[in-house]
This record gives structure tokens, C-alpha cells and sequence, in this order.
């Protein structure tokens, strides 16, 4: 029996349907017994519209991660029944999650899209046109309704999936984000909810795309870096540029653009990759201006974000924060302003039994691992309903080298020796080609500790303790050394730490610094300051200020801290504390000045080299 909305004909060996497709360009004629496909001149506005040719298109199997939520196109249960509609869910990696995308015979832009787990096709209920028809697994056909071409949209490998009996978009119903929402169509544009990534896309090595940088501005007489990337071709890329700014250059062998501009213009450049005798371009725009964009911003840069973490990577910064939920988000913004309203995205749903919920202090790297270069995102999480005891770090590996995702779990990062404890509060230390973890455990104390890795997800040792909270003012409510962040520069190394307990009004920041010849695992190579290096303001109504990260200017000229605080001294360890940033300077012995946190509302100057906002 053909389920509701199906019409036989749609399925019949000796049906004859025609359907004109003019804003493709395409004439298809369907016959028994089988589909030929004609191609034909038409006219539009007394315009010869003739179809081009595309590139050649291989099989490739992917997940496909919805751009409005992160959530992933799946098959509900990886069940086997017929006309059962799609829905998102949190991506885990499934095999109901994957789809195969196997290009139809005689087309150059046209695919099949087949869930391996059950060996059917992506179809449109009843080969339906109408707005919002469900999208649903349905035995394979040669049939339009199970035809889609991909329609790129930006160029990190997300696209419109579009039918071709429909010329409509798969979205989620309602252009939701909320996961176990249904897959309908609808009309295509670039809103969020109709791009999906694709991140398993692949061409044939007939073709090479240059990731598009977007339009860049960068200060005169200020040093800067920008690297390209590509895909496809077939092998490893020869890079080339036209138009760069006078003062920057391109390595041919990395794709990295480097320099000191010297004249201020606005110029359009070329980047191109070349793999195997085939080329690849991409053009944007790169203006030089003469310095003062006037850029300002005020703290918070979000009202509920304790434990925050923001790096600047390739023209954006990006932000995450605790969520306290079992969800992990993250915003963007080109601006510091701008990352004060930007919306978060959800980029992982938590769903392992062992860190299911009450996320809290997530931290992202971009680490060379076995897999190649990725971003490893680690964090805390616990069973639910929340179990203080259960907390553990948990690390996430990214599919490419967008901090957005998506991302797979990777593993929890358990002592191999003190092996399923209780620890909190992950960084990165990479200091003489090796990998460490840092972290805090309870023994009575909370102190900061050191393991090292093997790569970024294993243990290759146990841990160490490098701080103990001996300090009257480490030990305000509790003693507490946590949240430890690497600092280096001109070949030194520090470790900042929060103290004392999160609670109070006295929650603070500590220093380490390491001698430059011991075993970074021993606290003997490690020098404790004896004071705080950063701590409440009073005049400021700046209350237990900790939990730090360290980012860059975008020109790479200035040195910024993150850091979460409170603005009453009743403020307590909870979502209230909010997100602010400021910049810092060096004392002449090599030292980071942190100064005083500044107050909410106060206008600041944006970090050097911001685009005009």
C-alpha cells in the first residue's frame, strides 16, 4: 500500500508525466520504461538561457548538520519502515545519521541520497510541490522526487539540499531548531534553517575550491597573517595571489598570507590553489586603513556567561561560555560589540550517560592530533539529574578546522592511574613539544594539576599537583586552586589560576611561572607569586573576577584577558556571572600587568585591528 499522498503514478513503470523546469534551464521528460533526460535552450525574457556544465560529482556519505541549531538530519530509530518522515536530532554519530550521496547517472549535479542503515532514499511525501510536504524514507526510484542537487551556500562544505521535482529546499519544520523537529520543504533562500553542512563532501579531484576568506581590513604599518584554505583537487596545493596589499606576500607551499601593510587602499585579491594541474580561486577584498576605526564596546559581553573562553581565528572571535544544561553553544562576532549581541548556537548536544548535563568551562584548541589539524573542545559534565560527584573532562574533535563544528565525542579524559575521579576546569599546556592537560581534583583541597598527553584525548602519565591554595587569599570560602590558563610570551610561561572558592566576592587569580629548564610536571619548576595578580574592585563593583581566558587582538599587536565576574559582592557561583573582557600590558621584568577590573558600562576601546563597525 503507498502511503497517504503518494500517487501511483509517481511510482508506475508506464506512467508519462512531463514537467518544465525554466529557472533550471532543464526539460525533463519522464516515459516508460525509463527517464530520459533532455536538455534544451530556453527563453526567458527574450534571454538564451543554455545550461552549463558542472563539474564532475562523486559518492561521498556524510552526516548532514542543520546550520540553525547544529542538530543532524536523521532517520528516527534507524527504523526500516516506509514514508517515515526525517527529523533533526543531536548529532552522535549513528548510523541513522548518515546519508550517502550517489550521483544519478548522466548528470553532472544530481545525486540520490540513500540512509545506509536501512538501504532506502530521501524522498518528498507523494512527490508533492507544495510548501511543507514531509520529507520521509521511501524504497529507491528513478523518480524527480528522489533527485536533489546541492546548491552551495558560503564555502565550508554547507549547501541547500534542494529537490529537483520540487526545486524546494529540506528544512526543519517551521525553520526550527529544537531538536526532533520534522523535515519538511520548503522554498530555498540562505536562511540558516535551509543550510546544511555536508562535511563528508568530496569532488572527484576535478575540481578545487579556496575557501573564501571574506573581506578583510587591516591596520597600515601593522603586522598580519591570514591562511587560506582548499579542498579538493588531488593532493597537496601550490598557492598563488594577485592584488595582495603592498607589503604582504603569499607562501606558495602553506597558503599563508603574512606581512606588514605599508599603503592604505582598498584591493582586490585573488588567492588561487593549484592541485594536479587544477586550479581553484576565490576574491575578496582587503582594505588598509590608516588606523582609529573608532570601534568601542562596554562590558558584560553576555550577561549569563560564567567560566567564559573566546578565541580570535580567520576574522572572527568566537565565545563559549557555561550553559549549566547539556547543551554546549557557542556566538561569533567580528567585533567585540558585535559578539555582545550575537546569538549562541548549539554545536552539541550532550548525550553520554557519564556527561549528559550541567556543562561548565568549555575551552577550544586548535591542535595538530592523528586525525591531522582540529579543534578539540573540552569540558566538564556529569550524569543527570546533576551529581556534583560525577563531573568529569570530557573532549570533543571538530570534522574540519571551523571552531562551530561540527563536532564528535572523542572521549572522557580519565586518570590512568586515579583512574574515574572527580576533575574539573580542562586547559592545554603546549610547552616544548609536548601536550599537557590542566585541571583541578579534590583531596581535601582543590588543587591545580598537570598530566601529560600523548594527544590531545589521551593520557600518557598520571597527574601531578603544580599548586596547592596555601595563600590566606587562596583559600577564601574554601581552598581552591582552579581554572588554570597558559600565558606565554618571549619564551616565558605562566599558568594563571583561579582561587579561593567561586562563591565569594574574593574568588581571584593567581600566578605560576615556570623556570624555562624542569619538568613542567614538577612544582619545583614552578614559581607561585605570593599575591594575587588580579582581584575584586570595590570602587569598580567588580566582585570575584576568575575563570580566565587569553586571546590576541586581531592584529595580533595586544594582549586581551576574558574573565567572568560579578557586579555585587551577594553575587554567587551561578549563571548570573557575566562575561567581560579588557586589554592588559607587561611589566618591564616580563611580567603580566592585569591592572583593575574595569566597571560594567564603562566605554572601552575595542582590541587593535577590529574591522569599522
Amino acid at each position: 500500500m503507498l502511503p497517504d499522498g503518494h500517487r501511483a503514478a509517481a511510482y508506475t513503470a508506464g506512467s508519462v508525466d512531463t514537467a518544465a523546469y525554466p529557472t533550471e534551464g532543464i526539460l525533463i521528460v519522464r516515459r516508460s520504461p525509463r527517464l530520459a533526460l533532455l536538455t534544451v535552450p530556453l527563453v526567458a525574457a527574450g534571454v538564451l538561457l543554455v545550461p552549463q556544465p558542472a563539474a564532475a560529482i562523486v559518492t561521498f556519505t556524510t552526516t548532514a548538520v542543520n546550520s540553525n541549531g547544529g542538530n543532524c538530519a536523521a532517520l528516527p530509530g534507524g527504523s526500516t519502515t516506509n514514508a517515515l518522515q526525517l527529523t533533526q536530532q543531536g548529532c552522535n554519530g549513528a548510523g541513522y545519521q548518515q546519508f550517502t550521496f550517489t550521483p544519478v547517472s548522466g548528470t553532472t549535479d544530481t545525486y540520490t541520497m540513500v540512509m545506509p542503515a536501512t538501504g532506502k532514499c530521501v524522498d518528498v511525501n507523494g512527490a508533492s510541490t507544495a510548501d511543507n510536504a514531509t520529507i520521509i524514507q521511501w524504497p529507491c526510484h528513478t523518480n524527480p522526487n528522489q533527485r536533489w542537487r546541492l546548491t552551495a551556500v558560503g564555502s565550508d562544505k554547507t549547501f541547500n539540499v534542494v529537490s529537483v521535482g520540487s526545486g524546494k529546499c529540506i528544512v526543519p519544520a517551521g525553520g526550527s531548531s529544537a531538536a526532533n523537529t520534522g523535515l519538511v520543504q520548503l522554498p530555498c533562500s540562505t536562511a540558516t534553517s535551509r543550510v546544511w553542512r555536508l562535511a563528508g563532501y568530496v569532488s572527484d579531484g576535478t575540481t578545487v575550491t579556496v575557501t573564501n576568506p571574506g573581506n578583510r581590513s587591516t591596520t597600515v604599518n601593522t603586522a598580519t597573517s591570514l591562511t587560506l584554505s582548499a579542498s579538493g583537487g588531488s593532493g597537496g596545493y601550490t598557492w598563488s595571489a594577485s592584488g595582495l596589499p603592498a607589503g604582504l606576500s603569499i607562501n606558495a607551499a602553506t597558503g599563508v598570507v603574512s606581512g606588514t601593510p605599508t599603503t592604505v587602499a582598498t584591493y582586490t585579491v585573488t588567492a588561487t590553489a593549484t592541485s594536479g594541474g587544477v586550479s581553484g580561486s576565490a576574491t575578496f577584498t582587503w582594505t588598509i586603513t590608516s588606523g582609529g576605526t573608532g570601534n568601542t564596546f562596554t562590558n558584560p559581553l553576555k550577561a549569563q556567561g560564567p567560566d567564559p573562553w573566546m578565541t580570535y581565528y580567520n576574522g572572527y572571535y568566537y565565545l563559549a561560555t557555561t550553559t549549566w544544561n547539556r547543551t554546549i553553544t557557542m556566538r561569533r562576532a567580528t567585533t567585540l560589540r558585535g559578539l555582545s549581541t550575537a546569538q549562541d548556537q548549539v554545536i552539541f548536544n550532550l548525550t553520554n550517560p557519564n556527561g549528559a548535563g550541567t556543562m561548565w568551562a568549555p575551552e577550544f584548541f586548535l591542535l595538530n592530533g592523528p586525525n591531522g589539524l582540529r579543534w578539540y573542545f573540552y569540558y566538564t559534565a556529569g550524569q543527570e539529574p546533576y551529581n556534583l560527584g560525577t563531573q568529569r573532562i570530557h573532549v570533543l574533535e571538530s570534522a574540519g578546522t571551523d571552531p562551530m563544528g561540527p563536532y564528535t565525542f572523542k572521549a572522557s579524559m580519565l586518570d590512568p592511574t586515579a583512574n574515574n575521579t572527580w576533575e574539573l576546569d580542562p586547559s592545554i599546556l603546549q610547552l616544548n613539544g609536548q601536550l599537557y592537560l590542566l585541571g583541578t581534583f579534590y583531596n581535601g583541597s582543590q588543587p591545580l594539576f598537570i598530566r601529560p598527553l600523548s594527544n590531545p584525548w589521551t593520557a600518557s602519565g598520571t597527574r601531578r599537583t603544580l599548586v596547592t591554595p596555601t595563600y590566606s587569599w587562596e583559600t577564601v570560602g574554601g581552598a581552591v586552586a582552579e581554572g588554570g590558563e597558559v600565558l606565554q610570551r618571549n619564551g616565558r610561561t605562566f599558568i594563571v589560576y583561579s582561587a579561593s572558592h567561586c562563591s565569594t566576592p574574593d574568588y581571584k587569580l593567581g600566578m605560576i611561572t615556570y623556570n624555562g629548564t624542569g619538568d613542567p610536571l614538577l612544582s619545583s619548576s614552578w614559581t607561585k607569586s605570593p599575591n594575587p595578580v588580579f582581584q575584586r574592585s570595590n570602587a569598580n563593583s567588580v566582585y570575584g573576577p576568575g575563570h580566565n581566558g587569553f586571546f590576541k587582538s586581531p592584529d595580533g599587536t595586544e594582549d586581551w584577558i576574558v574573565y567572568h565576574a560579578n557586579s555585587s559582592a551577594t553575587g554567587g557561583c551561578d549563571m548570573n556571572r557575566s562575561t567581560r573582557a579588557q586589554k592588559f600590558t607587561w611589566n618591564a621584568d616580563g611580567t603580566p600587568n592585569f591592572g583593575t577590573p574595569v566597571a560594567t558600562g564603562v566605554t572601552l576601546t575595542a582590541p587593535s585591528g577590529e574591522p569599522a563597525s
